[in-house]
């Protein structure tokens, strides 16, 4: 299973801190050595500001009671450098801490520098350092700390691109406590910004865009409404291309999504044929159980992939959440990717056969002849399935299902007005661009 860990192609695209809980999990699950672990969190966290947190993997990789003595150093430099950004914030941090001064500000940025500045000395200065006070909080791993003095900081700012560094720090911190709701609004506001905002080079764009899905795992696979919203945004044009273009690994989690839920199926059959397409630049026993249900109509290929499916989930950081951790749901993934697996083998295998035995089925199915009937039973009461058994020949009797010619009509021609508005876009885009290299 080791060879389906995606985290070497998602920590590049995640900050430092959100690596550490991939690291974690990685090490309960013992996919890797447990020494390659600690000496990756070793590596990262030689970067950050979390000197006590470094000094005690150093002591559990190498069994030891001593540290090196630049760590040592280390950490006198932190503490200090702590202490100098705290003194240089201090002014505007105690201005935040009193509610009756808060109260003067106002929606107006620009007046609330002016207030500021004339009625309590605060300027420039103090403002950027507290935006550098919130970011070494965010280093030495306080991201309570930092979320606070980050939002305030973005209250206050009137640079746009430190403002969205801000954005992008706060809903790291966010994401670290586990704060979901309030994480799911900060990513949406980074949405917002990152579609609205003019970059200096389209593929600046397209990184962010990439940056913002590989962060939104987190959210999407721990709130309630994750697993419809994951959907909703990566299937947007513009994010799905950029997962075509840059990373194709991405379509795991957009395929367990589909997979798991219902409400997504009229997408579904425009996700299918990225699948296909997608083939040669990645795949996983995830996105193979579908091309084995959808293109080659091959359910043993399908029952086989379902087998490697269930262990690429419980592997996966963001897939194999343990429901003891507080996960919202009270069914594990797991088992509801598998009860959804079964229906799209079902309904499938249905389609193109009327009559069908039931110990084969049951083989297809992956359950044993009583599972496959009590399933096949519970399926047709509560969805009301065309289908009937018959026990005498232990087989399953499919209603003929006549597709209507005009609801055919109408499914083939109801996207027709944005694909012709979306090439119009297109051409004139084209005949534009001539013109404004002129210019």
């Amino acid at each position: 299973m080791a060879s389906y860990d995606l985290t070497p192609q998602i920590a590049p695209n995640l900050d430092r801190h959100l690596v550490f809980p991939l690291l974690e999990f990685l090490q309960e699950r013992q996919l890797h050595p447990d020494e390659q672990i600690l000496k990756a969190k070793i590596e990262l966290l030689n970067k950050t500001n979390m000197v006590d947190y470094a000094m005690d993997i150093h002591k559990s990789l190498y069994h030891t009671d001593d540290v090196p003595q630049d760590m040592i150093e280390r950490r006198a430099e932190v503490v200090a450098r702590l202490k100098a950004l705290e003194d240089a914030a201090a002014p505007l941090v105690s201005f935040l801490q009193n509610p009756n001064a808060v109260q003067e500000l106002r929606a107006d940025k620009h007046y609330n520098l002016q207030m500021l500045n004339d009625r309590y000395q605060i300027g420039p200065d103090q403002i950027e350092a507290l935006y550098q006070y919130a970011k070494f909080q965010f280093e030495c791993g306080n991201y309570s700390g930092a979320a606070d003095y980050l939002y305030q900081y973005r209250a206050l700012c009137t640079n746009s691109e430190r403002g969205l560094s801000a954005l992008w720090g706060k809903l790291a911190a966010e994401i670290l406590m586990q704060n979901w709701d309030i994480a799911l609004e900060e990513l949406n506001r980074l949405k917002e910004i990152i579609d609205s905002k003019s970059f200096s080079s389209p593929l600046n764009q397209v990184q962010s865009r990439i940056w913002l899905m590989h962060w939104s795992l987190f959210i999407f696979f721990n709130h309630e409404n994750g697993r419809t919203q994951i959907i909703d945004l990566f299937n947007q044009e513009k994010y799905l291309n950029a997962i075509q273009t840059s990373s194709p690994h991405l379509l795991r989690y957009l395929a367990t999504a589909f997979i798991v839920n219902k409400r997504r199926r009229p997408q579904f059959k425009d996700f299918i044929k990225v699948i296909q397409q997608e083939q040669c630049s990645y795949k996983d026993p995830i996105t193979e159980f579908l091309t084995c249900v959808y293109f080659y109509y091959d359910f043993d290929g399908a029952q086989k992939k379902m087998r490697e499916c269930e262990e690429v989930i419980l592997n996966d950081p963001f897939l194999g959440k343990r429901v003891e951790e507080g996960n919202f749901s009270t069914v594990p993934l797991r088992d509801e990717f598998l009860e959804n697996a079964r229906l799209f083998i079902f309904e499938t295998y249905c389609r193109i056969h009327q009559r069908i035995d039931m110990g084969v089925l049951a083989e297809k199915l992956n359950l044993n002849y009583e599972e496959a009937e009590r399933w096949i039973v519970n399926l047709i009461q509560n969805s009301k399935l065309d289908a009937k058994i018959d026990s005498k020949t232990g087989t399953v009797l499919m209603e003929p299902n006549h597709p209507n010619v005009y609801e055919q009509l109408i499914d083939h021609t109801k996207a027709l007005q944005g694909r012709t508005y979306k090439l119009v876009s297109q051409l004139l885009e084209q005949a534009q661009a001539p013109a404004q290299a002129a210019r």
